[in-house]
């Protein structure tokens, strides 16, 4: 059969690396990017781009952690190359602390023995966040956007990856032109497919220049962190369940700022304050599968890769890699369909 046609639905950073680990994994592919957003205009974009998982309780923690360790190790490798500046990938050290004593689970996350030098924080480190009971500490990696999509896409460009613009309203509307598509829609697959399942999660965050602030704080209820990038310091955040709006809320602006000062009073020097808004595209677990779509007696695959709500940096390049298996799955079942064609 001639060279498979895949069309990869979606360029945030989901989309750009399934992309790339097919493309990679598939040589003999014909890869197509199909977006109507291209950086900096993705939710990928206002994304703090932090590897801290966020756990997905309809997904096997062993699955959760084998998609962080293969994306932590891709990205640690990256960190110690000449292209790290360029992909704005960076190490970042700091805290994590609870107001509360923790539970078992967060006292020793799934993840704490792949993030660097993971251990209790000191009383004399606690004495920074007097109203904060325990601690950890340890060193992780921060992606920082625009610049890791940026150089997603060039490398999608150097092996041959083609991308356009283009509003996909219907997967089957594919069908003629691709023999494989691949799902990675983000919230979009919320109206694109139709998933219930599916909901936004509204994210407020400021980022400021406050070259000074070199490590990262973040609150365990997970809704006040400063994260520090290479040009500028990402300060969170909003947690709003099915809110769709995209409209900066002043007020929000102002609790946020506040709240991060009370971590981090230095803060209050920070300047050229910018404000984003994206939606976190939540399930009750990432879907990652293949579908058959069929009308009228003609075929479509698809594989699935969307649903990572707020861990989409976390895990993104173990979910491509994954994504990149069941292409591959689908490939071995049109060769067999056109062989068993030509007998």
């Amino acid at each position: 059969m001639a060279a498979p046609k895949v069309a990869v639905v979606g360029a945030g950073v989901v989309g750009l690396s399934t992309a790339l680990c097919i493309a990679e994994t598939c040589p003999s592919c014909s890869v197509t990017v199909l977006s109507d957003q291209f950086s900096p205009n993705t939710t990928s974009d206002v994304a703090a781009g932090m590897l801290i998982p966020h756990t997905y309780p309809g997904t096997p923690i062993h699955v959760q952690k084998q998609w962080f360790k293969e994306t932590f190790t891709y990205l640690f490798a990256l960190s110690n190359s000449t292209e790290a500046s360029e992909a704005g990938i960076h190490l970042v050290s700091g805290w994590q602390i609870f107001k509360t004593a923790p539970t078992p689970k967060e006292e020793l996350p799934f993840w704490s023995d792949v993030v660097l030098g993971f251990r209790p924080m000191s009383e004399a480190e606690l004495q920074k966040f007097p109203r904060h009971q325990f601690g950890q500490a340890f060193t992780t990696l921060k992606c920082d956007c625009p610049p890791y999509l940026l150089w997603l896409e060039k490398r999608l460009k150097a092996a041959g990856v083609q991308m356009y613009t283009r509003k996909v309203a219907d997967l089957w509307e594919l069908h003629s032109e691709y023999n494989i598509v691949v799902n990675c829609t983000g919230i979009g697959a919320h109206q694109l497919v139709g998933d219930e399942k599916l909901f936004p999660v509204r994210g407020q965050v400021l980022k400021v220049h406050a070259p000074w602030v070199k490590n990262f704080i973040r609150d365990g209820d997970g809704l006040t962190y400063i994260y520090p990038g290479i040009h500028r310091v990402t300060l969170g955040g909003t947690r709003e369940k099915e809110r769709w709006s995209l409209s900066p809320d002043p007020g929000t602006t102002k609790d946020i700022f506040d709240r991060c000062c009370s971590l981090e009073p230095s803060l209050r020097g920070a300047q050229d304050t910018k404000v984003k808004v994206g939606l976190r595209p939540s399930r009750w677990c990432v879907r990652l599968e293949r579908e058959v779509l069929s009308r009228g007696g003609v075929k479509l695959l698809v594989v699935h890769n969307y649903g990572h709500g707020a861990g989409g940096f976390s895990v993104h390049r173990g979910t491509a890699k994954e994504a990149a298996r069941l292409v591959g799955e689908c490939i071995a079942a049109l060769r067999g369909s056109s062989s068993r064609a030509k007998l």
